[in-house]
């Protein structure tokens, strides 16, 4: 499954997805982002049971203000549209799997 652009629009839907949820919190001019984004692709691509999405916080402020994101890359984990994990910074993909699997 691809990766979906999150937006204000579309969000309630992901919100209340049946599956796991992946939020990476990101911004095109951000080091550390362009590190995680790959890792968040592959994650997408090779686990069908989880959602995974990503916010432009740029593009998104009211998401991001809505999530308290104050640092990015921040990768959030919803089930059953709550908040059971995140983390900030870059992380390893075996990490953010362990995030997705606690």
């Amino acid at each position: 499954m691809s990766v979906i652009s999150v937006n204000k629009d579309n969000f309630d839907m992901i919100k209340n997805s049946d599956k796991t949820v992946l939020l990476d919190f990101f911004a095109d001019w951000c080091g550390p982002c362009r590190m995680v984004s790959p890792m968040v692709d592959e994650i997408a691509e090779e686990n069908s049971q989880y959602l995974v999405g990503k916010v432009n916080v740029d593009e998104q402020p009211e998401l991001a203000q809505a999530f308290g994101v104050s640092s990015i890359p921040m990768l959030v984990v919803m089930k059953d549209g709550k908040i059971v994990n995140q983390s900030v910074g870059a992380r390893p993909k075996a990490q953010i799997l362990s995030m997705l699997e606690d």
